[in-house]
């Protein structure tokens, strides 16, 4: 998933002294999801206003006409530069379609103001917002829906913004347009059509100028709900050998073991997001526990960056996380293991608080103590910075949509397992798991509701 790179950075005084490094710890196994204890009243507080402050992004930077989420903004609430203030991502809107679902439940806003601004935006997806066989373009202007940028209509941009489409067609199922409009927008995406005369692999998109692009989804990633939606599409499905046709590498980092490429965070994130895998697993001998791939992949990451504490002091047992982010030098997807070659001591927040769902024993504190220890510096009116340097003090004036997307509901799964839950009331996902071969492991009621 390609994201822009905002203007300028802001340099700050250093933020925080240095922290003892410490050896990579040996793997123990996850605990398992029905065992985990719940949130301590400070960290559900904390959570409360994380959340809620990043929904604020959702409200405030979404064209209230076409309801499209702008694809950044400034930590302060400030205008944009001109290149970047009314550039939309389809990808942040499908995740904001979904924050809407959470301000609703918890009270952020009325109901019925939450479903007025789910119902504007998916009429501007059904008519409103060119498309093509049913995909969108990656960034649009979000007062015009006109592409921008020269972006390429494309298949995963769009399968996040369909999460958020199916999210609210069934929070918001009590509407007479939502679920009607939802499935309408659903059942166009023409599936087959991306395959771009491939049998089994999609491709990362189509340009009107020069065709579909040559890259595949042929590889593990953020691409499981891609899969998934297309094999369960009721009009223009995949065929369910889609789902094993991507390659599955492994890796082995201090003692956890787990498929992934050289992959940043997020890519163990985004699927997750909507899809609860908890209850299920692959049958056979080669089956893999989606849950446990993430939540060990998580671990593995706070070991790779504990690693690395020696050469950037900043890193500690509370304060780590490098995935897709802004840097000094512009946006890096850099992440690891194994090292991307561009690190040098930033956090970025989401990285943690992205997979507060996956495995909260290591995210909650990280989330924690990025909040004590660095306070207002980093942590704004829109929650967390971007990124930011704890050794040379530098922090990114910027938030980014999909970054606090992903902290929103990652969050949300965490503290009342919702999106899982209205995203899951869609049959076509369940009827998609088990046509690609996964199969329930234990009862839902066991696991709805393990922190």
């Amino acid at each position: 998933m390609r994201r822009i790179p905002g203007a300028a950075v802001l340099a700050l005084v250093a933020l925080c002294g240095c922290a003892h490094p410490r050896p990579a710890p040996a793997a123990p196994p996850p605990p398992a999801p029905a065992a985990r204890a719940s949130l301590a009243a400070d960290d559900e507080a904390l959570l409360e206003d994380l959340s809620r402050r990043s929904f604020r992004f959702f409200w405030d930077e979404a064209d209230p006409r076409t309801g499209l989420v702008r694809d950044r903004g400034r930590a302060d609430g400030s205008p944009h530069d001109e290149a970047h203030r009314d550039v939309g991502s389809i990808a942040a809107t499908g995740f904001g379609l979904s924050g809407l679902c959470i301000a609703a439940e918890r009270g952020w806003l009325p109901r019925a103001r939450a479903m007025e601004r789910a119902r504007g935006t998916l009429r501007f997806l059904d008519r409103g917002l060119y498309q093509s066989h049913g995909w969108f373009h990656h960034f649009v202007d979000v007062r015009t829906g006109r592409r921008v940028w020269n972006s390429e209509v494309s298949s995963i941009d769009t399968a996040l913004l369909l999460g958020g489409v199916l999210t609210v067609g069934q929070c918001f199922r009590d509407d007479d347009d939502v679920p009607r409009l939802a499935r309408a927008i659903y059942e166009r995406v023409d599936f087959a059509w991306m395959l771009a005369g491939e049998p089994l692999l999609l491709s990362h998109g189509w340009k009107p100028e020069s065709g579909f692009l040559k890259g595949r989804w042929d590889h593990y990633c953020e691409l499981m709900i891609l899969y998934l939606l297309g094999i369960g599409s009721p009009t223009h499905p995949l065929s369910a050998a889609s789902w094993h046709a991507w390659a599955r590498p492994v890796m082995t980092f201090a003692g956890y073991t787990f498929v992934s490429g050289p992959d940043p965070l997020f890519v163990h994130q985004y699927s997750h997001a909507w899809v609860d895998f908890r209850d299920w697993t692959e049958t056979g001998p080669a089956g893999v526990d989606w849950w446990r791939n993430s939540a060990d992949a998580t671990r593995a990451h706070k070991a790779f960056c504990l690693s690395l504490a020696k050469e950037f002091p900043g890193y500690g047992d509370d304060v780590w996380g490098i995935t897709a982010s802004d840097s000094p030098r512009g946006y890096v997807a850099w992440g690891g293991p194994p090292r991307h070659e561009t690190i040098d001591g930033t956090v970025v927040p989401c990285a943690a608080a992205g997979s507060l769902m996956l495995a909260p024993d290591v995210t909650v504190p990280a989330v924690r103590e990025m909040r004590r220890r660095f306070g207002d510096r980093v942590y704004g009116i829109y929650g967390f910075a971007d990124a930011f340097n704890p050794t040379t003090g530098w922090v990114d004036p910027d938030v980014i949509g999909i970054d606090l997307g992903i902290t929103l509901l990652s969050a949300e799964n965490l503290r009342s397992g919702r999106v899982w839950e209205w995203f899951m009331q869609n049959e076509d996902v369940v009827r998609a798991l088990r046509a690609a071969g996964l199969a329930r492991r234990r009862s839902t009621a066991a696991t709805l509701r393990w922190w």
